[in-house]
């Protein structure tokens, strides 16, 4: 994690540690790999073959392997998996209990609308919760929080990562259109896309923004 000693010193700098950014991508892209692509694709499968009732009970057993996986080789299982899995075992027993693989997909598609309503929102009064969110992965300089570019740059990857949740929501209503089965593959493979390639725009947009700033900067540990 980036040194707080090394952010208080020195006012205009920030420094990110190259070892914690690409274990927090490792570890966020094999969450994603375990609760989002891959029960969508068993889903998927079932579907084609043996129904929706073996479909959901698929998903039900891969959410348990994945916490029993965790805790044979881990001390505990990472909070941030356990929601995800608890989320994902939330939906598919109430799918399961309405007998809908419909609810399964609309889940999800409402947490995107949801989530798109919170980003644009805080964008357009101002108070970009980009700003927030970033404190909680790196030690950000004082004088960042309070300039107006670096405001400016929260607002717009605000608005960035609003307008691709916004698209998320018609990709996955279209396919929804098309059928249960269409809707899974778009939210197991073009959904998980659309997110990665969003999350390198964001970075590649704040990226530049703040190398602009004067008097500002980026060094790696």
């Amino acid at each position: 994690m980036p040194s707080r000693a090394a952010a208080q010193q020195g006012a205009c700098a920030l420094i990110i540690d190259r070892e914690f950014v690409r274990t927090s991508a490792l570890r966020a892209g094999r969450m994603l790999l375990e609760a989002v692509v891959i029960p969508a694709l068993l889903l998927y499968a079932a579907l084609a073959t043996v129904g929706q009732l073996w479909g959901l009970i698929s998903v039900l057993v891969w959410s348990g392997l994945i916490v029993a996986v965790r805790l044979r080789t881990q001390s505990s299982v990472p909070r941030t998996l356990l929601i995800a899995v608890l989320m994902l075992v939330g939906r598919t027993t109430l799918s399961l209990a309405l007998s809908s693989v419909y609810i399964y997909v609309l889940q999800p598609i409402a947490g995107s609308l949801l989530m798109a309503l919170i980003f644009l929102g805080s964008a357009a009064i101002g108070r970009p919760i980009t700003k927030h969110l970033a404190r909680d992965f790196i030690v950000l300089p004082q004088m960042l929080m309070h300039d107006k570019l670096a405001h400016r740059m929260f607002t717009q990857v605000c608005v960035l990562w609003g307008l691709s949740r916004l698209i998320d929501v018609g990709m996955s209503m279209g396919f929804l259109q098309l059928g249960a089965r269409d809707a899974l593959l778009s939210r197991g493979v073009f959904s998980t896309s659309l997110t990665l390639f969003t999350v390198a725009i964001c970075i590649g947009w704040g990226w530049s923004r703040l190398r602009r700033m004067p008097d500002f900067t980026i060094s790696f540990a």
